[in-house]
């Protein structure tokens, strides 16, 4: 690894400290394919699995290591030999291996977890670097519970490893409990007091235990850290790991602090899905930058001024993270501009329309819906006998006779601009009659119906019809759409509101 001061490495422990969340573990051939889509992410660094755990994590690194081509391939281990000897062994088709062994730094693991004293810790910690050091040249030491870690100490055991040969040394904040500027003191100490620090590159491996796990990646990078170990959507045991894609388009939003990596922002939001689906694990919809909620607008003065400009309600542009556009999401806070957003969405042109009339019944469904859909629009649009329409063509009066014998009749009055008008006409249906009778009305011609659907939204004798029809006039096409209890009075309603948008 080339050390580039303003370049940040992105070491990715989705696949091993992600999936030892209970309820998310892969099979090997589903960790392959997650390897390969964060090689397609550019990741630096993918920690395959801890080795000597299990059978399944061995394999696992070793079809990883088979599987990618670009980014090193790093196993996990105690500071033990066995711990090591396994971890060489999986390595062995790795392109660029790296072993990650380290043991914990704070008094609290010397003590309490390990009953040794510093001294013994600070040997075992050197001896594992050395002996990994004959297999494999690129060592990565971590000093577990760094964040509680005493400086002085923290330090010297930095400074013992990398004379060893440690190439990368890991300062985890195993569990989340520094302050973002205490976490980045603690790096700054290290950058100042490490005679070798410059031998090798500082990472933060930070805990998510208090909120805080990106914000004190963030201070430790600004310090001199210049890797980050985290996770696709912040996975991990207990509240998670530093989040990627969040680490990454801080850094992309910031380009002030001069740091960079070489991820591919754009394939965060399929990669993400793909990871929550794999591991079972939900994505929370206030989740920063992939969550569904990420780029949603549901408040009325957000949606206005978003719509104005996206950049007043927005810092970052969805297509950046894999996704088309933004969402507005109509409730009974919405105003004008978000339903007038809408219908012109779904094909009416703003300036035919009575939005306000529209809008007061729209707020009346709102108060009764969570959330407004597309369909309930198209039902405000296509039910209402009312015309929708500046200027619009809406029925006054339909009357159809059919059955057998009779020949399918309608009698159709239109209320148009210049007064009631009516005509009669016969057809094969009385759909068919009734469409007859309003061309004789309108006075167009070589109108062509392409698609006619009937559907019934919830089932049953007396269920609302939904009709959506589209038709072909002077070369160009026009969609309609009509809701009533009365399959022939919606089918009408359908005609009505395609013919409105350009009559």
């Amino acid at each position: 690894m080339i050390h580039d001061p303003n370049r940040i490495y992105i070491f990715d422990t989705t696949l091993r400290d992600g999936e030892q969340v209970p309820g998310c573990q892969l099979t090997t051939s589903e960790k392959v394919e997650i390897a390969k889509e964060l090689e397609l992410l550019g990741v630096d660094v993918i920690e395959a699995g801890f080795p000597i755990s299990s059978p399944g994590d061995f394999e696992s690194v070793v079809q990883i290591s088979k599987a990618v081509n670009h980014p090193i391939v790093c196993a996990l281990t105690r500071a033990n030999q066995k711990d090591i000897d396994a971890a060489v062994e999986s390595l062995k088709y790795a392109k660029h291996p790296r072993i990650h062994t380290g043991i914990g730094a704070s008094d609290m693991h010397i003590i309490h977890k390990f009953k040794s004293t510093r001294e013994d810790i600070l040997q075992r910690g050197v001896d594992a670097v050395k002996y990994a050091k004959k297999y494999v040249e690129d060592i990565e030491f971590y000093a577990e519970d760094a964040g509680r870690a005493d400086n002085a100490f923290l330090a010297q055991m930095i400074e013992a490893v990398i004379a060893a040969g440690a190439t990368v040394v890991n300062i985890p904040d195993t569990n989340g409990y520094c302050l973002p500027h205490q976490y980045g003191e603690k790096i700054k100490y290290l950058m100042d007091n490490v005679q070798n620090i410059d031998k090798a590159i500082i990472s933060v491996h930070c805990h998510n235990d208090l909120g805080l796990a990106t914000a004190n990646s963030l201070s430790g990078i600004v310090n001199g850290a210049r890797q980050v170990e985290c996770t696709i959507n912040g996975i991990g045991e207990r509240a998670g790991n530093t989040s990627l894609e969040e680490i990454v388009m801080v850094l992309k939003t910031h380009q002030n602090l001069g740091k960079h990596t070489q991820i591919n922002t754009k394939r965060f939001y399929d990669l993400s899905a793909k990871v929550s689906r794999m591991m079972h694990m939900p994505v929370q919809p206030n989740k920063a930058i992939v969550g569904k909620n990420a780029f949603a607008h549901s408040s009325g003065i957000h949606q206005d001024g978003f719509l104005k400009h996206r950049e007043n309600y927005e810092i970052i542009n969805p297509e950046d993270i894999g996704l088309d556009q933004s969402e507005i999401i109509l409730t009974a806070r919405s105003g004008r501009h978000a339903l007038k957003h809408h219908l012109e969405r779904l094909g009416y042109v703003a300036e035919k329309i009575n939005l306000d009339e529209i809008y007061d019944r729209f707020l009346v469904v709102a108060d009764r819906k969570k959330e407004i859909k597309d369909d309930d629009l198209l039902f405000l649009m296509g039910a209402d006998k009312k015309s929708n329409y500046k200027d619009g063509v809406t029925i006054k009066l339909l009357q159809v006779m059919c059955g057998d014998p009779l020949i399918p009749t309608s009698i159709v009055k239109l209320d148009m601009k210049d007064g009631i008008h009516e005509a009669t006409s016969s057809g094969n249906g009385p759909v068919d009659a009734t469409i007859k009778a309003i061309n004789k009305i309108i006075e167009k011609e070589n109108i062509t119906i392409k698609d006619f659907h009937i559907d019934a939204i919830h089932g049953g004798s007396d269920d609302v019809s939904k009709v959506n029809m589209r038709i072909v006039y002077q070369d160009k096409t026009y969609n309609g759409y009509g809701f009533s209890t009365d399959i022939v009075q919606a089918s009408a309603n359908a005609y009505l509101d395609a013919v409105n948008k350009f009559i």
